[in-house]
C-alpha cells in the first residue's frame, strides 16, 4: 500500500523476505483512534480510479459498512486494539475469516483455508449494512446496497449468519443481511459495450474514471427517506451518464426500490432480501448513523469473481436466463491460484476523493 498526493495505490502480490501477502483492505481514519464516519444521506461522493491493471479474478473495491467509529474498542472489554489497528470490520456476507470479532479471538471451530494459506473461517462472523460504491475490474464494474435487519456491527452464527447449508438451498436468504444485494451492473442487462478495455467502449478502462454517486431523498432534504443512488462518470473532462435500463415499459436511470424489485423479477430471483431488510428506507437511516470508508484488492476464493465479470451461475445459459451474464471474463478465469501467479503486479489507485452537497464536488 503506497500513497503519493491524493492518490492510494494498493498492490496485488507483495513480498518482504520469505513472507507473501495478497491483496488488502484498508479504512480512511479520522486522527490515530477513529475511523472518518460518513454520513452521506443528500450528499454526493466522488473519487477517481485506475483499474488498467485489474485483469478478471480481481475486485478493486471501494465501499461504506456500518462499522463503530472506534472499531468496537469501547463496546467491548477485549478489544485493546480499536479502530488504529483496523478492528470491528464488518459487511453483508457475515464474514467468518475475521481473526478478531467483538474483542475475542475467533478460534472457535477455526478451519484453515485449503487454497489460501493466511486465511480460514471461525465459529462466528460478523455483519452490517453494505454498500458497494464500486467492484470494479478493467472488464466489469458494479455498485450494489445490501440491506439487514441488524443495526451496526453484530457477530452472528449458525443460520443467522446466511452461511451455505447444502442441505437447505435457502439457507443463504436465512441471515439477517441481504448478500445478494441490488446491483446495478450494465452488463446484466445487456448494455455490454458500455465498459471496458480500449476505445469501443463508452468508458474506456485503460484510462483514469471519474465516479459520482449521489443519494437523493425524497424532497432533496436531509430530514426525508433516502429513495435513489444515482450513477454519473467522468472521462477525458467530459460527464457520462449512466446507461438506461430498460425493464418492461419502465426506464430506471439509478437504483430505487422500484428496480430492485423489476431487477428480480426480469433475473427469476425469487428473494428480495433487499426490501424485506427496509429497502432504500433502512440504507438512507445507515447512512444518517454513519458508515466507514473502505478500499480493497482483492481476489475470490468461493467463486472466482465470476459473480462480476464472467457467467453466473455458471450452469445457467446467459441465452436463456436475463442477468446470468455480468463481463466477458471466461467461465475457467479468476481462480486464485491462477491470477496470484500470473498477475502478481496487478493494483488498483483510488485518487481525488472528495464529497459533500449535492452538486459541490465537480464546482
Amino acid at each position: 500500500i503506497t500513497t503519493e498526493d491524493d492518490s492510494l495505490t494498493l498492490d496485488f502480490v507483495t513480498k518482504s523476505g520469505n513472507l507473501t501477502n495478497v491483496g488488502s483492505r484498508t479504512y480512511l481514519m479520522n486522527g490515530d483512534d477513529k475511523y472518518k464516519m460518513f454520513n452521506l444521506k443528500n450528499r454526493e461522493f466522488y473519487f477517481e480510479v485506475d483499474v488498467s491493471n485489474l485483469p478478471c479474478g480481481l475486485n478493486g473495491a471501494l465501499y461504506f459498512v456500518e462499522m463503530s467509529e472506534d472499531g468496537g474498542m469501547s463496546a467491548y472489554d477485549g478489544n485493546n486494539a480499536g479502530a488504529k489497528y483496523g478492528t470491528g470490520y464488518c459487511d453483508a456476507q457475515c464474514p467468518h475469516d475475521l481473526k478478531f470479532i467483538n474483542g475475542a479471538a475467533n478460534v472457535v471451530d477455526w478451519v484453515p483455508s485449503d487454497t489460501d494459506p493466511n486465511a480460514g473461517t471461525g465459529h462466528y462472523g460478523t455483519c452490517c449494512i453494505e454498500l458497494d460504491i464500486w467492484e470494479a475490474n478493467s472488464i466489469s464494474q458494479a455498485y450494489t446496497p445490501h440491506t439487514c435487519s441488524v443495526q451496526g456491527q453484530t457477530q452472528c452464527e449458525g443460520s443467522e449468519c446466511g452461511d451455505i447449508d447444502d442441505n437447505n438451498p435457502e439457507s443463504r436468504y436465512e441471515g439477517v443481511c441481504d448478500k445478494d444485494g441490488c446491483d446495478l451492473n450494465p452488463y446484466r442487462f445487456g448494455i455490454t459495450d458500455f465498459y471496458g478495455p480500449g476505445s469501443d467502449f463508452t468508458i474506456d478502462t485503460t484510462q483514469k474514471i471519474g465516479v459520482l454517486t449521489t443519494f437523493v431523498t425524497a424532497d432533496n432534504s436531509d430530514n426525508t427517506d433516502l429513495v435513489s443512488i444515482q450513477r454519473t462518470y467522468y472521462q477525458n473532462n467530459q460527464p457520462i451518464s449512466s446507461p438506461e435500463i430498460i425493464i418492461g415499459d419502465t426506464t430506471y436511470n439509478g437504483i430505487t426500490d422500484e428496480f430492485c424489485a423489476a431487477e428480480r423479477a426480469l433475473f427469476n430471483e425469487s428473494h428480495n432480501g433487499f426490501k424485506d431488510n427496509g429497502g432504500m428506507k433502512a440504507m438512507g437511516d445507515a447512512l444518517d448513523r454513519g458508515v466507514v470508508l473502505v478500499m480493497s484488492l482483492w481476489d475470490d476464493h468461493y467463486a472466482d469473481m465470476l459473480w462480476l465479470d464472467s457467467n453466473y451461475p455458471t450452469d445457467e445459459d446467459p441465452a436463456t436466463h436475463p442477468g446470468v451474464a455480468r463481463g466477458s471474463c471466461s467461465t475457467d478465469s479468476g481462480t486464485p491460484d491462477d491470477v496470484e501467479t500470473n498477475s502478481p503486479d496487478s493494483n488498483v489507485v483510488f485518487s481525488n476523493i472528495k464529497w459533500g452537497p449535492i452538486g459541490s464536488t465537480q464546482q
